[in-house]
């Protein structure tokens, strides 16, 4: 005899959207559980007896019931709305090609990309993300749920926006879901500034939520499709088909709206000033301080991304034609070359090096040195050298358990080197707070929320102090029994 009991926990404006469902058949007993709408995840377990099988499952069932998971019917709630975005690719009409140095072919169409002084990341719409050394070889994969739609950076920590409506923290040894965004925001780009994410989606709208995934405030734009979000200390920077929009940080009003000649497609920011891809063929520069536009960089075709050498005193754009230009500061364009491989959705500067990630899936290393683009616009181009996956490398899913480590009579037990961290309710919302002396006992630390169960006891391998007064994991999450 087979039985099956199936859970949702879909929340209107809340966080989650979600089912479990536990099956039981014989001595066997299978859980599948994941987002709304998508076949999820499996795992099984076997019992000596059919009763041992059935106490397991409904252990299973009421610990997802007290959590707020309530019986409901497959197929009744639509899953969470996810766009993928419509973009072309035409041939490049430039006459020379870019000195592309290296190629890596993801596998799928690739939005996301985050170059830093160690490494670069590239994700992609089947989900992988991909680490590589500057040189190009591919050191480790991540495999996440759904597609991802940007990488963003704060400080060290690395996230990955995903189309299931989380953000993933890549930055300890395995990843696991930081933000858990509402089920009604179409998530389009996100950025993260001192543990605040803030979240750009298809209607139009802009949400904030803090390090410890509430919500704190939101605003509708003038426009929809909003492709940009970018955010410093001052303010955040939103753009949609309506321009670009700064609000304060605090979500307490508009500091200044500007129109765009175009809807916003691309956003990059310096110290000093905003930068804004449009379905215009253009770029345009915007002073933080008032939104003035201050230069404008004119392309050839609809700007699909652009980039800056620190401080920009070079901009860089890709457009909807396979083509790479970059600009002086001042607007005046240097050069236009061929990608050799797809219009690119998204690219970073570093080094001299200029990395474009493309429709065709490539991660492009282009040498932006002056000597190297003055070679290609004579039509000398290096050959280009494809990267190859390595056999054995090594590939990362997110946690979606905890290993557990054996009990102690006190917190100076723990392992060592190891950091106890407990959750706690208060004000009717679990929080994580340091429990191993050394740090600030009423900081709070950035945690999973699925694993946040009162009460329980956690071992961190490390904490690092974050702006706001809060903690942020980096390395492994372990339960201590």
């Amino acid at each position: 005899m087979t039985t099956t009991t199936y859970l949702e926990l879909s929340q209107d404006g809340g966080g989650a959207h979600k089912f479990y469902e536990v099956t039981v058949e014989g001595l066997e007993v299978s859980v599948r559980y994941g987002r709304i709408g998508a076949a999820g995840q499996t795992q099984r377990s076997s019992f000596a007896t059919v009763e041992k099988a059935h106490a397991a499952a409904a252990k299973k069932i009421g610990e997802k019931v007290r959590k707020g998971y309530a019986p409901a019917v497959p197929g009744q709630r639509a899953a969470r709305p996810v766009t993928r975005r419509a973009v072309s690719s035409a041939p490049s009409t430039a006459r020379s090609v870019a000195p592309v140095l290296w190629r890596f072919r993801t596998g799928s169409a690739a939005f996301g990309i985050h170059v830093d002084e160690d490494r670069i990341w590239v994700g992609n719409q089947a989900g992988d993300v991909f680490t590589l050394a500057h040189g190009g070889e591919v050191l480790a994969r991540f495999s996440l749920p759904d597609g991802v739609k940007c990488l963003v950076a704060d400080d060290f920590w690395i996230y990955a926006g995903c189309d299931d409506g989380k953000v993933y923290d890549l930055s300890s040894k395995l990843p696991f879901a930081a933000y858990d965004i509402t089920s009604d925001v179409d998530i389009f780009w996100l950025d993260i500034h001192e543990g605040v994410l803030d979240v750009a989606d298809r209607s139009g709208r802009l949400t904030v939520i803090d390090h410890e995934d509430e919500h704190q405030w939101s605003r509708s734009g003038r426009g929809e499709h909003a492709w940009m979000v970018r955010a410093d200390a001052r303010a955040v920077y939103y753009g949609d088909t309506q321009g670009v929009t700064a609000y304060a940080n605090d979500g307490s009003g508009e500091l200044w709206h500007t129109g765009t000649d175009g809807a916003v497609l691309f956003g990059w920011q310096e110290d000093a000033a905003v930068y804004a891809g449009t379905g215009r063929k253009k770029v345009q520069r915007l002073a933080k301080r008032d939104g003035r536009v201050e230069a404008v960089y004119a392309c050839d075709a609809v700007v699909y991304s652009c980039a800056t050498s620190p401080g920009g005193r070079f901009v860089f754009a890709g457009d909807s034609s396979s083509s790479v230009y970059c600009f002086a500061e001042d607007g005046t364009r240097l050069w236009k070359l061929g990608t050799g491989g797809g219009s690119a959705l998204s690219m970073q500067y570093r080094d001299e090096r200029l990395y474009l990630v493309t429709t065709d899936g490539s991660l492009v290393c282009v040498d932006a040195s002056e000597a190297a683009i003055e070679a290609a616009q004579q039509g000398s181009v290096p050959v280009v050298r494809d990267v190859k996956l390595a056999a054995a490398l090594p590939t990362y899913t997110p946690a979606t358990t905890v290993a557990a480590v054996a009990s102690v009579a006190s917190v100076g037990e723990a392992p060592a080197g190891s950091i106890v961290v407990e959750v706690a309710r208060e004000g009717g919302r679990s929080r994580v707070r340091v429990l191993s002396p050394g740090y600030e006992p009423s900081w709070n630390v950035q945690f999973p929320r699925a694993i946040r169960e009162p009460g329980a006891r956690f071992v961190v391998e490390s904490l690092h102090p974050a702006a706001g007064g809060f903690y942020r994991v980096r390395g492994e999450i372990r339960r201590l029994l």
